[in-house]
């Protein structure tokens, strides 16, 4: 539970350091957007790094529950509706996290 929840900061935290600049460019937001952008791509390499696995495998993983915040903001934020076959994909994004982050090892 401790890894999915961090995953999901995770994304947060890369989503919103790369919505707003997005803001800025496309939305004519302000340049002071920046500002908080960095803050949280700061935080969202700062999370990545509190996973106890190898780098790689961690961002595999990270990969397949992004995908699906990714679609929840879209849902929420952007206010368009995902589609069965966008639901279909992340639940096989979370699959295949699952797979990387749960499967047993060898010490």
């Amino acid at each position: 539970m401790k890894t999915l929840l961090l995953f999901l900061l995770t994304a947060v935290a890369e989503i919103v350091g790369c919505y707003l600049p997005y803001l800025w460019l496309r939305k004519d937001g302000s340049a002071w957007l920046l500002l908080p952008a960095a803050a949280a791509l700061a935080a969202f390499v700062w999370l990545l790094s509190l996973h106890p696995t190898a780098s790689g495998r961690v961002y595999a993983a990270y990969g397949g529950v992004y995908v699906a915040v990714a679609l929840l903001w879209l849902w929420r934020v952007d206010a368009v509706a995902p589609t069965r076959w966008d639901l279909l994909g992340a639940a096989l994004c979370l699959a295949g996290m699952a797979v990387i982050m749960f499967s047993p090892r060898a010490a």
